[in-house]
Formats: C-alpha cells, structure tokens, sequence
C-alpha cells in the first residue's frame, strides 16, 4: 500500500471483483457508496476511488440528509482531503458513470453486463480471501501501528488497575469499562471492539461487554480491552486482576494452570510454526489441568480426540487469532490456511487460553465456581522467535499483585 495507507473494514463492506487481460476494476460497497477502479499499467495497476462529495451549503440535502448533510454531521472531508490522506487519487461518485463508459468494451466482459446498473458487480469471495491472506504479514509501518496500538492498550490497563477501589465503593464494571474507553478515546481512535469487564460470577462469561455488575471484594475481575489506534490498527489484551489486590489460593491455583498454558501457548509462535501448533498445544495444557483438578472425567488423550474436546466446556472458544485492522484479522482465508500455513516474520497474534468455571456448574468444585481467569498477549513473530509486544504487563499471579499494588 502507499504510505497514506487506505484501509478497509471487512466487516461492514461488500467487495466484487472481475478482471481479464485489458481491465480490471475492484468496487468496495459500503453505505456511502464507494467505488475504487483499477487498471493496468506497468508495475501494477492505476487506482481511482470514487467517493460521493459532501454536503455542504448550497443543496437540499445539506439540511435535509441527516447521515451527509453538513448541517447535521458538521464538516465533513472533502475529495482532496481524502487524497491526501490516501494517496490515492480520487474523483467525485458523479462521475463514475462516465469512467466506465470510457472504458474498453472488453473490459465489461468480466463485469456485468450493464455497468451503469446499480448493482454493477457481484460480490468476490475469491477477493475477499486475497484481502484476508495480504494481511497475514504486517510491513514495518503496520507492526509500528500495532505497537503503539498495544503501548496504550498497557497504559490503559494501568488506569484501570488503578480505579479498582472506586470501582468496589461505587462504581462497578461499568466505572472500570468507561475508564478504558475514556482512555482508549483519548489516546486512540476508541476501543478496538466492545470491551469486557466481568467481575467475580461475570468473570467466566466469555464476552460480559454489559458490564452492568457491582465489582467484588474477594473475588477477580476479567479485563479484556483494545485500544484502536487512529490509523484503526487494534491491540487485544486481556489481564485478571484480584480485586483486593491478593489473590485467593483457589484463584491463585486457576490463574497458574492459566499461566502454563499460556506460556506454552507463546512458546510455540515462532517462523515456521502454524496457528495450529499455538491452539493444540493450549488446549492440551488446559486438558491437563482440567484432569489435575479432577474435573475433566476422560482421558487427556481422549479429550484431545477430533471426537472428545471435553475441556472445550471450560473453554468453548478459541485459544488466539491474528490482530492488524480487525480485532480478528485474515479470517477469510479459509480454516486450512489460517491454522496450517506456516506463521512468517511479521504475523502478528493474540494467544488467549482461559479457564471459565461458571457459578452453577456443579461439575466443579465449589470453591472454584465463579472464577474466570484469562490472560491474553499479542505477539509479533520475528525472524528467530516472537516478541511479546505486551510484555510490560505481568503474567504471573505475584508480578500482577505486585504492579495491582503499586497502582494503588
């Protein structure tokens, strides 16, 4: 990409894609409508974005468009702005129509059959999976986005951390999520996804993003939060944090079997390695400490089996993911590549493992009903190893007494 570094969110964008050996022309519909044409010339293609102008002062819709008038939604960029900020050149949606009647007749063989008909292309899986598998590996001005992304994802934490007290006196999950998004607002675009706060019997819910509960004294609370920076590159990060600073023996033992897990979860990213390696050896760990608590009734083996995965009840989902522009990034391309393709210097991955005992299942022993423990770090693979880009947050139960105390 050129150094104005466009982007694409593929969760709220459509894609199409046709070409043949004279022309190729690429559309993004998303709800504003637009458009990026590509054709070939030497060394790769020519690119125009059509965008629709703003509303401004002058026409009807400046005060009667709710969602584009100016009136309403205040100034808005103009074509040249956009340019300058993609590096890219870009015209007016207006005169799309135009563009493509200019263009070789036999270009509309790989379209549609009508250009000037709204719809003008089909939408491309194959496209979407080439997107997905492009973001695979960050370039240097990426991993520096993700860096800084994941540096104020730290500095949020800390801010957290640091309200815990307010949180139990009056405040709850929701004063600790409004302290991280007031962060992440600050120092970033906003929060990567929806953030996650779950204290004591909330903890275990894999995605408590209503945050509605009180915070608990003796129990622990789950903190899973991004901060998206304003290039909307997002970090993932998830700590456990006691709530009165110390935790309990049996929320200590949980966040231990946690912590091996994770620590060999990370020993397994590295060049050559594959998604697969990370999540297999987790969820075997977790397997393990399961059968050394005596929940888990099988085999490590047998829960490891295609046909077993007993463990996954405490740990239904998955183990990791690749970040970069989606909170789950390179998720098209397909379950055989994103888990079996050898990971490369630049990859970047979230490894996750947890163990979730919710409060009324009664195939765990009561004293560890309740307790949710997730620890979550991203990692950069580089050319002899991974770096974890998280690293200034501790891991182990006493390093998070420690940096909780200190916070105080």
């Amino acid at each position: 990409m050129a150094s104005g570094r466009s982007h694409v969110r593929s969760n709220d964008t459509e894609f199409g894609f046709r070409a043949d050996s004279d022309f190729v022309w690429l559309t993004a519909c998303q709800s504003e409508g637009a458009v990026l044409v590509m054709t070939p010339a030497p060394g790769g293609h020519d690119a125009v974005l059509y965008l629709p102008e703003p509303v401004g002062p002058g026409q009807d819709a400046f005060y009667a468009d709710a969602l584009r008038g100016e009136l309403w939604i205040g100034p808005a960029a103009d074509l040249a702005d956009w340019s300058s900020a993609l590096d890219l050149e870009v015209r007016s949606l207006d005169a799309l129509d135009a563009a493509l009647e200019a263009a070789p007749s036999g270009a509309l063989v790989a379209g549609a059959p009508e250009p000037r008909l709204p719809r003008r292309l089909e939408a491309s899986a194959a496209l979407a999976v080439a997107l997905s598998a492009a973001k695979l590996v960050k370039d240097v001005w990426e991993i520096a986005q993700l860096r800084a992304a994941v540096d104020a994802t730290v500095a949020g934490f800390r801010a957290v951390a640091a309200e815990l007290p307010a949180a139990v006196e009056f405040g709850g999950e929701r004063w600790l999520q409004a302290t991280f998004d007031r962060h992440a607002r600050t120092f970033g675009n906003g929060v990567g996804y929806s953030t996650v706060v779950g204290s004591g019997p909330h903890a275990p819910t894999l995605h408590w993003t209503r945050c509605d509960g009180p915070v608990l004294p003796g129990h622990v609370v789950l903190v899973d939060a991004g901060v998206e920076a304003r290039s909307l590159y997002t970090a993932d990060v998830t700590r456990t944090l006691p709530v009165d600073g110390t935790f309990s023996p049996a929320q200590r033992e949980v966040h231990a079997l946690v912590e091996r897990a994770h620590r060999a979860a990370m020993s397994k990213v590295g060049p050559g390695a594959s998604f697969r390696d990370m999540r297999s050896t987790a969820y075997e760990s977790i397997a393990t400490a399961l059968h050394e608590l005596g929940i888990l009734r099988v085999s490590v083996d047998e829960a490891m089996s295609p046909t077993g995965q007993q463990h996954r009840r405490y740990l239904p989902c998955g183990t990791g993911h690749h970040i970069g522009l989606d909170v789950h990034d390179c998720a098209r391309i397909g379950d055989e590549r994103y888990l079996d393709e050898p990971l490369r210097p630049g990859s970047v991955l979230a490894v996750e493992p947890g163990l979730y005992f919710h409060a009324n299942d009664l195939t765990v022993p009561p004293e560890l009903r309740g307790i949710g423990i997730r620890i979550e770090d991203d990692l950069l693979v580089t050319e002899t190893g991974h770096e974890v880009l998280s690293a200034a947050l501790p891991i182990d139960a006493a390093g998070i007494e420690k940096w909780v105390a200190a916070l105080r």
